[in-house]
């Protein structure tokens, strides 16, 4: 058996399609239409589909929950093997990340990148529903990872840390269409991490890494959303961990982006009306990091940050 998950999102408010098609990533839901969505009706599925469609009806959209079986389009195979090689995909990335981490070998930031992909593995296993031979494949890979870095690392007297200087001088790259994680993510590139920073704004579905480039806030990045911190959040407790001001603008990037009111911040209803009249009077990300820059600066100052 099978669930299916119909719904309909009004245009306004505009983040709650956002909030929607985030969350049917992370439940692993397969799209099957334009807005119905499949899982197996196993397990813990069918909870959270329920909570997932009393936010669509919370948000002012219609959400209607099915359970059934596919007698006709697809066959019951067919939506496994659907399942399998979106899973598949996902594998394959992380394959290719893991190979490019032992290629490059032991050195600064080695460690805390093995983590990253271990626990990128771990979250695709867990919705991997159908045993995707690519799990198989990108586990091997990940203990030859560890025990390569292991053994290439032995007479090392350098601990693991990351060096901040090894991403100067860098091409940083991330989704366009830019919004208040994305924006104050490359603020914080540019003021503490990599002042000759330039930034490239990509289509995810068409991008290609190349050597060298350094993702943030998007898919199989290097530094994008861990668990429930945003990106701006993770980027600051590895630029500063302890700036307090940057810790308040983290909490604000974070109520606004994830808008889950972890912080319950005042200023976050604020930022994000300005964030959106940026998006909504500026055309190109470059102008509006440009303009996020100075929104961003203005905020870390008056939190006491220094110039």
């Amino acid at each position: 058996m099978w669930l299916l998950l119909i719904h309909q999102i009004p245009p306004n408010p505009s983040y709650l399609r956002v909030k929607v098609r985030r969350r049917l990533t992370k439940l692993g839901a397969l799209q099957v239409k334009s807005t119905v969505y499949v899982l197996p009706a196993g397990g813990s599925n069918r909870s959270k589909f329920e909570w997932l469609a009393k936010e669509i009806r919370t948000g002012g959209g219609e959400a209607i929950l099915v359970e059934a079986r596919f007698v006709g389009g697809y066959s019951e195979d067919d939506v496994r093997d659907l399942f399998r090689a979106d899973r598949e995909a996902h594998y394959e990335k992380l394959h290719l990340d893991i190979e490019e981490l032992i290629n490059r070998g032991p050195g600064p930031g080695a460690a805390a990148q093995l983590g990253h992909l271990k626990r990128r593995f771990a979250a695709v296993r867990r919705l991997d529903f159908f045993d995707a031979p690519g799990g198989r494949i990108a586990k091997r890979s990940l203990e030859a990872a560890e025990s390569a870095l292991k053994e290439r690392a032995k007479g090392e007297d350098s601990p693991d840390v990351l060096d901040l200087h090894t991403l100067r001088g860098r091409l940083w790259v991330t989704r366009r269409g830019v919004h208040v994680d994305r924006m104050a993510s490359a603020w914080l590139i540019g003021r503490f991490i990599d002042p000759d920073a330039s930034f490239r704004f990509v289509d995810p579905d068409e991008y290609r890494h190349a050597p060298g480039e350094i993702r943030f806030d998007m898919y199989d990045a290097e530094f994008t959303h861990d668990g429930d911190l945003c990106t701006f959040q993770v980027l600051s407790q590895l630029a500063r961990p302890q700036d307090p001001a940057l810790r308040e603008i983290a909490e604000i990037v974070h109520d606004v982006d994830l808008k889950d009111e972890k912080f319950g911040r005042i200023e976050a209803a604020g930022i994000s009306r300005v964030v959106e009249g940026i998006q909504a009077a500026i055309a190109t990300d470059e102008e509006r990091v440009a303009h996020g820059r100075k929104l961003f600066e203005g905020l870390y100052r008056s939190f006491g940050g220094a110039g």
